[in-house]
């Protein structure tokens, strides 16, 4: 045989090896074909190739993994089991940007599914690698570190502290301050992930000089990235009032509240979670966002959308009312009270409507002048038809009863008491009855009210336990009267 043969032959080879890997990266990308190539075994033939001679070969090996170990837990499970891994790590610092990127995204797509596999990647030593990958020259190396690192990072605190452990928040930290959208978001999303398990962990990224950049990246155009921003901030605020008042010293206000108009559905759900985060700590953070003009701001912007969108504004009206006279009254006056009235008519979610009930629950619990306000805004029958109805989940039914009982509690206002005399069951009819007890002996024209309207009727016919506190109540509803009308 010559040698031009043998050369031949090897270039046959290489040809023959090269079809076939990037064969199956192509059927690896479609799910119609994946049981088939497992079945066949391909990961067994596909591991040699990741030390092959070529690296054009290693690179589409490692995508073709990539794409399978993304697929399901299953086939992930097989890539660390088949212990592949540490030969997808073996020579990655020597590698091109091309193997790295595909090295990274398999990494990610093993680490992606569960705990479990995210500590396979750890155990072999991935993180290190992927940190050295964040100081890359290469962007689109940088961004398939950073979200590999994310993926692992979102499980769990442990695993969001060895991601912390390997020096990974620093670099990240220079990730969003790069030119590349694509870059700034994944990081922006990677630190959104490690913030979020604990207050240490957020602090860890706090001490980074992550938020400045953070904040100073809110106006810009992209919607994508805005939404991983302010998921970001938000993650950092939830924590402790210590974080949230960092947040806020960033200036963020009243820059955020541009976000709650804008077209991205996301973006005006975060930005509405963010100021939610900060508002629930303090009645000063809380008083710091109405003086901003927050309130109204979120306001509009339940009124302005559908859905899951409205939850963390209706959840940040909530939160605030809930501190004091003053603010509840702040959320009266921005005319706060028809949106989330609305959320309980318009949305089909029970978790939606449990909020709702929650927040306007808050809302009048203070004084009468808040009960008031409620019932005047016709939010009582609602609440109760809600609270009554048997298809109404159970949470629902808790968070409308709650409502129910802070507002009537405080309520003087008689003409919305009487509405529900007709139609509320004995749990609730005692509050209702126990709030015309305490108004009734002191105001003569409600007293004629009462008897033309048949409220007085009514409330004889109440049959309420000898001694109960019901019966108190109805004594001294008909003391205020002479025999004669009694009868």
């Amino acid at each position: 045989m010559s040698q031009r043969q043998v050369l031949q032959v090897f270039e046959q080879y290489q040809r023959a090896r090269m079809q076939f890997v990037q064969a199956v990266a192509e059927f690896a990308a479609r799910p119609q074909y994946i049981d088939t190539l497992q079945d066949a075994g391909v990961m067994t033939l596909l591991r040699p190739l990741l030390l092959d001679v070529i690296p054009n070969i290693q690179q589409t090996a490692a995508l073709a993994l990539g794409r399978l170990a993304n697929y399901n837990d299953a086939l992930a499970e097989a890539v660390v089991k088949g212990d592949i891994l540490p030969q997808i790590l073996c020579s990655l610092s020597e590698q091109n940007r091309f193997y790295k990127k595909a090295a990274a995204f398999v990494l990610r797509a093993v680490g992606k599914h569960s705990p479990q596999l995210a500590q396979s990647v750890v155990q072999c030593g991935a993180l290190e690698m992927l940190v050295i990958c964040l100081e890359d020259f290469d962007p689109g190396v940088k961004e398939a570190a950073s979200w590999a690192l994310g993926y692992i990072a979102r499980h769990n605190s442990e695993l969001s502290q060895a991601v912390v452990d390997a020096g990974a928040i620093p670099l990240l930290v220079l990730c969003i301050q790069e030119p590349e959208i694509a870059l700034k978001r994944i990081a922006a999303s990677t630190l959104s992930d490690i913030s979020k398990h604990s207050p240490e962990l957020a602090q860890t990224v706090v001490d980074a000089g992550a938020i400045a950049h953070l904040a100073q990246l809110i106006l810009n155009p992209d919607a994508k990235l805005k939404r991983q921003v302010l998921s970001a901030l938000s993650q950092i605020a939830k924590h402790s009032v210590e974080l949230a008042e960092l947040v806020v010293e960033a200036e963020i206000f009243p820059v955020v509240l541009t976000c709650l108009k804008d077209s991205d559905e996301y973006v005006k759900k975060n930005g509405a979670t963010l100021i939610r985060e900060i508002v629930k700590h303090t009645p000063e953070l809380s008083q710091l966002i109405v003086n901003a003009g927050g309130v109204a701001a979120v306001i509009d912007c339940i009124g302005s959308c559908r859905g899951t969108v409205r939850l963390p504004g209706i959840m940040m009206l909530g939160y605030v009312a809930a501190h004091s006279e003053n603010l509840s009254m702040a959320v009266i006056v921005s005319k706060g009270i028809p949106p989330l009235c609305a959320c309980l008519i318009e949305e089909q979610e029970d978790h939606i409507k449990a909020a709702a009930a929650w927040a306007l629950g808050q809302i009048g619990r203070h004084t009468p002048e808040h009960a008031c306000a409620v019932a005047v805004a016709n939010v009582l029958p609602i609440l109760l038809s809600l609270y009554m109805d048997t298809r109404s989940s159970e949470d629902l039914q808790i968070k409308t009863k709650r409502a129910l009982k802070n507002i009537l509690q405080k309520c003087t206002y008689l003409p919305a008491l009487e509405q529900l005399l007709h139609d509320a069951p004995p749990n609730i009819i005692k509050h209702i009855v126990g709030q015309f007890s305490k108004v009734l002996p002191h105001d003569s024209k409600a007293r004629r009210l009462f008897v033309t309207t048949g409220g007085l009727k009514k409330v004889q016919e109440i049959k309420a336990e000898p001694g109960s506190l019901l019966q108190e109540y109805i004594n001294t509803i008909k003391n205020c009267y002479p025999e004669e009308i009694v009868r």
